[in-house]
């Protein structure tokens, strides 16, 4: 034992320890020829090393030959290192005839710390990988993880929106400045959701490329070295048509925040996932920090992230086009054996946002081993002084808007015509819709919170749309198309329940669509009043048996195909507008999303009024009674807001103003349908109160305590609870 002789330990090194021993051998190591890169990170074992897996395994002194990112992977207990990227490796006797070619193996700082070196032979890729492919997106919502596109000198640069971020002031897209660099301010920034050319925002002067290194991390070494951040902000046009969610992984959780302060090498390893454009999810790991790519002029440049794949002999997949997909910490791969047993809420927490990549190849083979540089997203936000969007609650929706559906819900919970019936949708009004506070907020649950309680009048939309396939065709009904043949030509399924009562029957509403089209398939036959005349006899039952959970459940969840029936574009063959036009497309979601949300305080202001101002209907007595109240309805809003007219509203004016355009024009007789909803959902809900005895089963007790949400989403997660079914599926008897 040496008593005498000071010997570090290196398991104690830290960043900043690595990061000062590097600069003060930087002119040294920078001009070894074969020197490539570094990267701060831990000692890289080889797989057939002894120390591989067991760390305590003795060394035999063999030359195991060159160290290849195929043949080497960090272990837990690897020593804190210099990563040194080299192209040729020198063996012992080409060392001992040229010593001055060696990489140093320790690295010694003058208080006597002794930071370790670790080579590993790599060949850069030397052709370019194909450009990644133009996505297609289902999506109507531009937001996170879309492609973004910049025309330029001829050319369109390409690249992915990161996140929605804020200044206080205005939202911004975060994209890589090399996708807008050279562009002036206010050039217009597009993308393509269902592969239309939409502007979704302006170019700004807001972008940084790089920065010195102390200014993101105050204290940490490195001279004449700038850390790449390449990124920029692009200024939406639309708050409204925007959503704020990273498509395909969902809403942001809190970035991880890094400083001089926390960042370690406990982040070498940590798992990662993205999903780029088209749907591909790709995975991998932290292999370095800091790593050093580039050098011009004496200036170095370094990505904050080396990440590459998991496992030995494995890759990412990234592409050129890639700039900009942030990698998420994948928290579930990240759990320990001890935690598997206890799941809990996954977080999307971003660590990094890519701006590029490198290849490196195999030794002896042809294979390339692709790395993404990435920088911290906190850097980012630190630069360009923005704070991240996490969730606007804005998630995609393929029906009637949340703002609708949830107002509807809320107004008809104070429209009731008994005293227990009132006191039962007073008490669980915010279970069934949102407040009009949260509304005008813009505080609505979004389609990534289905592990939480989410208000029943979107179960069918944020819910059963994924668990419940046979409820797709519950939520609309083509009530003004025409029907063919002898039975049904030139008729309407409006025409034909109002003047002949024997077509008020599933059966004959799936023969009138097999009419138009005997191919047409179930999820294309709507059936939305048969829909109610099922859940109206849920609700009877659920009353006349003392399970007010069960009625409070399935009113809820009724509140939301009532406020479809009130929607023209629901009740209408020109749900997207006419087939043959792709430019109508987006018509249903400007109407009831985008056109809502921007006019939200005033939905909630003209409703309430209207819902208020509205006399008591008559109550009725039956499922089918229901059914028919809700044709009467459907009837309504089809004379009142002819569909034809949103679409031409919707024609007049593209591009910003679009959504106000058509507020101006129709928003008077949106709110008078919106009202007439939440007055006949209403009255549904009292006919199947009084039908069922609610009046004299509960006590007034009972009625003012509000039902357990825990209870609500135990019903409505429970698949035989109203059950769903295709409309060739339901009978007259079966809804009685």
């Amino acid at each position: 034992m040496d008593r005498f002789i000071r010997r570090a330990d290196p398991r104690t090194l830290s960043v900043r320890d690595l990061l000062e021993a590097r600069d003060q051998y930087h002119v040294h190591i920078a001009n070894l020829p074969t020197v490539i890169g570094t990267a701060m990170g831990r000692y890289r074992i080889r797989l057939d090393d002894p120390n591989y897996a067991d760390e305590h395994a003795e060394q035999t002194g063999k030359e195991l030959g060159p160290r290849t990112l195929d043949n080497s992977n960090f272990r837990p207990w690897s020593w804190p290192c210099v990563l040194v990227f080299v192209t040729e490796w020198l063996d012992r006797k080409t060392l001992s005839r040229h010593p001055e070619l060696a990489v140093p193996p320790v690295l010694y700082l003058p208080d006597g710390r002794q930071v370790r070196t670790c080579p590993v032979l790599v060949q850069r890729r030397v052709a370019n990988l194909p450009p990644a492919d133009t996505a297609l997106y289902a999506a109507d919502k531009f937001g996170p993880n879309f492609q973004v596109h910049v025309a330029d000198q001829g050319a369109t640069r390409m690249g992915v929106a990161s996140a929605i971020v804020e200044d206080g002031a205005c939202a911004f897209a975060l994209v890589s400045r090399h996708v807008t660099s050279g562009t002036e301010p206010g050039a217009p920034v597009f993308a393509l959701p269902r592969g239309k050319k939409v502007g979704i925002g302006h170019i700004t002067s807001r972008s940084v490329d790089a920065l010195p290194l102390a200014d993101i991390y105050p204290g940490f070494a490195g001279r004449d070295t700038r850390l790449t951040l390449d990124a920029a902000l692009v200024k939406l046009d639309s708050i409204g048509s925007t959503n704020s969610q990273y498509l395909g992984v969902g809403g942001f959780g809190p970035v991880i925040d890094l400083s001089s302060d926390k960042m370690s090498l406990n982040l070498i390893g940590c798992p990662l996932f993205t999903e780029l454009p088209g749907g591909i999810r790709t995975e991998g790991c932290v292999h370095g920090l800091f790593y050093r790519h580039a050098s011009v002029g004496g200036v170095d440049a370094l990505a904050e992230f080396l990440i590459g794949p998991r496992r030995p002999g494995q890759t990412v997949q990234t592409r050129p086009g890639d700039s900009g997909a942030v990698w998420f910490w994948d928290e579930v791969a990240d759990r320990t054996a001890k935690d598997q047993g206890a799941p809990a809420p996954v977080n999307f927490r971003p660590l990094a946002v890519q701006w590029g990549g490198h290849g490196f190849g195999a030794l002896h083979s042809n294979r390339a081993t692709e790395f993404a540089l990435a920088t911290g997203f906190s850097s980012l936000c630190k630069a360009l002084n923005v704070e991240l969007v996490e969730d606007w609650r804005s998630g995609q929706s393929r029906y009637w808007g949340k703002v609708g559906h949830y107002n509807i819900g809320y107004a008809a919970c104070f429209a009731l015509q008994t005293a227990k019936a009132k006191a039962v949708f007073k008490a669980n009004a915010t279970a069934i819709g949102v407040s009009d506070e949260d509304i005008t907020a813009g505080n609505l649950p979004g389609a990534t919170q289905t592990s939480k309680f989410i208000a029943l009048a979107d179960v069918p939309d944020l819910v059963w749309r994924s668990t419940r396939g046979k409820d797709k065709a519950n939520h609309f009904a083509d009530m003004d198309e025409p029907g063919r043949g002898p039975t049904f030509q030139g008729r309407t399924l409006i025409q034909l329940w109002q003047q002949d009562s024997a077509s008020r029957d599933p059966q004959v509403w799936d023969q009138f669509y097999s009419s138009i089209d005997p191919a047409r398939k179930p999820a294309q036959r709507g059936a939305l009043p048969f829909r109610v005349a099922e859940l109206y006899k849920v609700m009877v039952q659920a009353a006349a048996a003392k399970q007010l959970d069960a009625y409070v459940c399935a009113a809820g969840v009724l509140a939301h195909y009532i406020g479809d029936a009130c929607q023209p574009l629901h009740v209408s063959h020109l749900h997207h507008g006419q087939a043959d036009d792709a430019d109508d497309d987006k018509v249903h979601a400007v109407y009831e999303d985008d056109m809502l949300n921007q006019a939200a305080d005033e939905v909630v202001v003209g409703v309430k009024q209207r819902v208020g101002a509205a006399a008591k209907r008559p109550l009725f007595k039956g499922s089918m009674a229901a059914a028919d109240a809700v044709v009467q309805l459907m009837r309504r809003t089809i004379e009142e807001l002819p569909p034809e007219e949103v679409l031409e509203v919707y024609r007049r004016v593209h591009g910003r103003g679009q959504s106000a355009a058509m507020w101006a024009a129709l928003g008077e007789r949106t709110m008078n349908r919106m009202a007439d909803g939440a007055v006949t959902l209403a009255t549904v809900w009292q006919s199947a109160w009084k039908e069922g005895k609610g009046e004299q089963n509960f006590t007034a007790a009972t009625c003012k305590l509000p039902v357990p949400t825990a209870r609500l989403k135990k019903l409505y997660d429970t698949k035989g609870f109203a059950e769903s079914h295709w409309l060739h599926e339901m009978t007259l008897a079966g809804l009685a």
